[in-house]
């Protein structure tokens, strides 16, 4: 059986020794991983989340004529407008691109003095990013837009931070829609994906932005098992999505696609990780749908140390999820084959 997702026999695709020095505060760094992907033109595009050996995040373009053999830019990302914000900001990453007409809108965390917020830089030519701004609303992470408006408004999925750690950060089970006129006060509009207790994704947050098809909206998403002990493991999965209302799940993979089994997503900076973030998929029809034949190049962070490739079609993966209930379970009957572990 062919697998819903194939890595790259070039994984990792993208290390910290392929990025070049950046005196004084990239030289030798730790990790890239988490990045964002699109297509510019004939190229690819990747904005990185690289970090330095002092443990302070940077975002870095890599370019590629194949979406597998990667160039580093020798220069930062400077995002215009940043320094100005006055809220304490320590760190930016995990970056998701998404492009309306002829604008490319970068999403991305951003860790402040108290709680992890989204922030929106926007670019034309990948060379100038214009920061829109920062929200101040609760704490939340794992922003994607979606790549349209309805009625004037920006639509995005997001993963409120509701559930404080007893020896970490806040997270959260749960990715929501949520709307907003200017990609700094957002509404949220309801719930869309609950992780699932016991079972691989009982944390979840939204991956590359959602991608529409004849069948809805396409989404990949990362899940996190919690429960075996003194170890989390992140995996990946997908849902799809009803293209009027994103809130209504049509299907949902029942078990991950995608889970650490090679040793650069087993061993790192963070075991047993596998991220998915970005996604640049080869073509759509004439009515702006992503045809199922349409090849798709995910990459993802491995172990919160490298940046990693995998393969599909949207047609597998849409192939791979089940249809769910109404109340958006998928049901136990065993005459539907589930997805196949990679």
């Amino acid at each position: 059986m062919i697998p819903v997702l194939v890595r790259s026999s070039d994984n990792p695709i993208v290390t910290g020794f392929d990025v070049p020095a950046m005196p004084p505060d990239l030289v030798d760094p730790t990790s890239v991983f988490n990045p964002g992907a699109t297509k510019f033109g004939d190229l690819y595009l990747l904005v990185l989340r690289i970090q330095s050996r002092g443990r302070k995040t940077y975002f870095v373009v890599a370019e590629s004529d194949n979406g597998r053999n990667f160039d580093v830019r020798d220069r930062i990302v400077e995002i215009e407008g940043l320094d100005q914000e006055a809220m304490g900001i320590h760190h930016v990453f995990d970056p998701r691109i998404t492009k309306i007409d002829d604008t490319w809108y970068v999403m991305f965390a951003v860790d402040t003095d108290t709680v992890c917020r989204v922030g929106v830089a926007t670019t034309r030519d990948f060379e100038r990013f214009e920061l829109v701004g920062i929200e101040t609303g609760p704490d939340v992470r794992n922003g994607v837009l979606f790549p349209e408006r309805r009625e004037g408004r920006f639509l995005r999925l997001d993963r409120p931070n509701r559930i404080q750690l007893a020896d970490g950060p806040t997270t959260g089970d749960e990715i929501v829609l949520s709307e907003s006129d200017d990609l700094v006060a957002w509404r949220s509009l309801g719930p869309v994906l609950k992780g699932r207790p016991r079972l691989w994704d009982e944390r979840i947050g939204a991956g590359p932005p959602p991608l529409r098809t004849r069948h809805g909206w396409l989404l990949v998403y990362h899940g996190v098992a919690t429960h075996f002990s003194g170890a989390n493991i992140y995996q990946a999965g997908a849902a799809i999505l009803d293209l009027e209302d994103p809130r209504r799940v049509l299907a949902r993979t029942r078990d991950n696609i995608l889970e650490p089994r090679k040793l650069y997503e087993l061993v790192g900076q963070v075991p047993n990780v596998v991220f998915p973030s970005g996604w640049i998929v080869d073509g759509e029809d004439d009515d702006g749908f992503a045809p199922e034949e349409a090849r798709v190049h995910l990459y993802y962070g491995a172990a919160d140390t490298s940046v990693c490739l995998a393969n599909s079609t949207v047609g597998r993966l849409i192939e791979a999820c089940e249809p769910v209930n109404s109340h958006g379970s998928i049901p136990s009957a065993s005459s539907s084959p589930t997805s196949e572990n990679v």
